[in-house]
């Protein structure tokens, strides 16, 4: 049934105005077909469309979904964020103070909201070496010096990620996303260290991620992902600061935190609004 619904528009993941990434939100999903949803997702054009209904299991606080303009992604970092605090401006009411959590497709998000932005604890993580096939085609596939290239990892938390590990910061921002394209080549995170004293500890970057684009702005999702295995590694000793979508002129922040509440780092970033409104699904 075509009805009115709640509509909200924010920009997650930098304190900029505009120079995060965007997010569409439907905070009154109830009613919407898949074929629905992702229409309204292809239209939007996003990185990803989020979709909120009543929670299914007793421990949430919601429901989410979430569509990229070509398929559903059952985890994603900037609509957890975004969605979360969409849904309490929009009056939302956890069951504790302080802590929303997210129903999606890989299980419970809990989100933090007791102080000045949101964090999320990054979810569980497979960690494993990427295999040498695999690497030999990231390398060549993106035209990289193999010697700058120090470690190749897959991590998987929801999304499946090749990760790549360049010699410092400077490495990754060269790196040209027009080499490849999705669906026809797996999507990768590159990450490098910044200088000592630059305000930043890595750059991040997604290339051609499952959105279609040939560059994600911000992605949660994968410095989550970095986040877990940079923990594993005991390299996770102190809040770390990862800036991303400096190549494609976007202003991206994404704090990590080693522990909250629980033993899994936690992910945060600045949300502003953007729109509210009502659109016509």
């Amino acid at each position: 049934m075509v009805r009115h619904r709640h509509f909200m528009q924010v920009d997650v993941f930098s304190s900029q105005l505009c120079q995060g990434n965007g997010l569409a939100v439907v905070l009154d999903a109830v009613g919407l077909s898949d074929v629905q949803m992702q229409r309204f997702a292809a239209w939007t054009n996003l990185a990803e469309t989020a979709f909120i209904f009543p929670p299914e299991d007793p421990g949430a606080d919601y429901k989410l979904r979430i569509f990229t303009p070509g398929r559903e992604m059952v985890f994603a970092g900037h609509p957890t964020l975004g969605s979360c605090m969409a849904w309490l401006a929009a009056g939302g009411r956890p069951r504790q103070e302080g802590r929303v959590v997210q129903e999606c497709g890989i299980g419970l998000v809990e989100i933090d909201v007791s102080g000045g932005y949101p964090f999320f604890a990054a979810p569980d993580t497979k960690i494993a070496p990427l295999d040498r096939a695999a690497t030999s085609r990231l390398i060549s596939d993106l035209k990289l010096a193999p010697e700058r290239v120090v470690t190749a990892v897959s991590l998987d938390n929801g999304p499946d990620w090749k990760i790549l590990e360049l010699v410092d910061a400077e490495a990754v921002m060269a790196v040209d996303s027009s080499l490849v394209n999705w669906p026809d080549w797996v999507a990768v995170g590159l990450i490098g260290r910044h200088p000592e004293g630059n305000g930043f500890d890595y750059e991040v970057r997604n290339i051609a991620p499952s959105s279609g684009m040939s560059e994600d702005p911000i992605t949660g999702s994968l410095v989550a992902a970095l986040a877990q295995w940079l923990r594993a590694e005991g390299r996770l000793t102190r809040d770390l600061r990862f800036r991303q979508g400096t190549v494609i002129d976007r202003a991206g922040e994404v704090f990590v935190i080693p522990s909250r509440t629980s033993n899994a780092p936690w992910i945060g970033g600045h949300v502003t609004f953007i729109i509210d409104g009502t659109v016509t699904i």
